[in-house]
């Protein structure tokens, strides 16, 4: 069985291996043990009330309950920019007009802004290649969103995902040679290894602080703007499921796009609902929809997907899910369907 469960000091090496496997890009994973683990601790005392505002974060594995492996890894950060500044360009408008020479002309710019202070976000979502199948990425992704609804009074009230952007087998970025490079003068790959390590006074030093115009970039780096990596493109996709929307924000190295909702809007939050647990005989679980279900702990979230019946008043699972989500028969689960009904979107 797959299940969800915060990570833990045991899963110091499945980080670690983690990080190897993710690429550049991925800046919420870098190759740092230094920093990884210094992360890992941050987590930690999140879950103890040791951490403060600036430094809550929830780190979760998934695990092969067959082999005791953490084969993915998800995240929420609290309230982001409040001890390391977080940046993005906001796409907007400036328009240029003459009634004399009848000219009025719209053009896209780039604006470096901070607007983002304070959101909590979903980050550091990884699925070991070998299992990415059997809906293991939408039980990795949407586990979060049944903890934020579980809680929610520990997050903002908005929620961002930074989307990984374009760039090549050779770890070259279209946005980046056009742009970023004027500025930083260094490789793509170490400017955004420096911002995983959470280096990011250069970008306030060296990045201009006035518009820039789209107009000015090469096509190649105009066509990559709020486009993400293929392999994001499906973590892109269960999250547009889930609520979340592109809104005109893009990463300042990759231009990949920052989607964003409010969190009481998110599918998983607003419609999942609350059952008393049977356990039942696996047999006689022939539900119609995969459903996913969470237990109500803070400090021992759990969360898995299977078939069950639900009723008005109960939700029917088998032992062996009512064990690795930590209840018993009577106690009260967390559900929703795994996938938004077409008829509801």
């Amino acid at each position: 069985m797959m299940i969800i469960r915060p990570i833990n000091i045991n899963d110091k090496q499945a980080i670690l291996d983690f990080a190897t496997k993710t690429g550049t890009g991925f800046t919420s994973l870098p190759q740092n043990e230094e920093r990884l683990l210094a992360r890992l601790t941050r987590v930690l005392n999140t879950w103890t009330g040791d951490a403060t505002p600036a430094e809550q974060g929830y780190l979760f594995v998934l695990e092969d309950t067959d082999t005791q492996k953490a084969v993915g890894i998800c995240g929420i950060e609290v309230a982001i920019g409040l001890d390391e500044p977080w940046y993005n360009f906001h796409v907007g408008t400036q328009v240029h007009a003459s009634k004399e020479l009848g000219v009025y002309t719209q053009m896209k710019t780039l604006v470096l802004t901070n607007n983002h202070t304070g959101y909590s976000e979903l980050c550091t979502l990884f699925l070991d290649p070998d299992y990415r199948e059997n809906m293991n990425g939408h039980l990795l992704s949407k586990s979060r969103l049944m903890f934020i609804a579980q809680f929610q009074d520990k997050f903002s009230e908005k929620l961002i995902a930074e989307m990984r952007g374009m760039h090549d087998e050779n770890d070259q970025s279209p946005f980046w040679e056009s742009l970023g490079r004027h500025f930083f003068a260094i490789e793509f790959s170490q400017a955004d290894y420096l911002t995983g390590i959470g280096q990011k006074a250069f970008i306030a030093e060296l990045m201009p602080k006035h518009a820039l115009y789209v107009d000015f970039l090469t096509d190649e780096a105009k066509a990559v703007m709020a486009e993400v990596h293929p392999s994001t493109a499906p973590a892109r996709r269960i999250l547009e499921n889930e609520g979340m929307r592109y809104e005109g924000y893009i990463d300042i190295f990759d231009a990949g796009p920052t989607l964003e909702a409010y969190t009481k809007d998110l599918r998983v939050v607003r419609d999942s609902q609350h059952r008393q647990v049977r356990i039942t005989d696996p047999s006689n679980l022939t539900g119609d929809h995969t459903i996913l279900m969470s237990n109500d702990k803070y400090q021992d979230f759990r969360a898995v997907i299977g078939e069950p019946l639900i009723d008005d008043t109960h939700i029917s699972i088998s032992l062996a899910q009512a064990e690795a989500l930590k209840v018993q028969d009577g106690d009260p689960i967390r559900f929703v369907q795994l996938h938004k009904q077409e008829n509801n979107s």
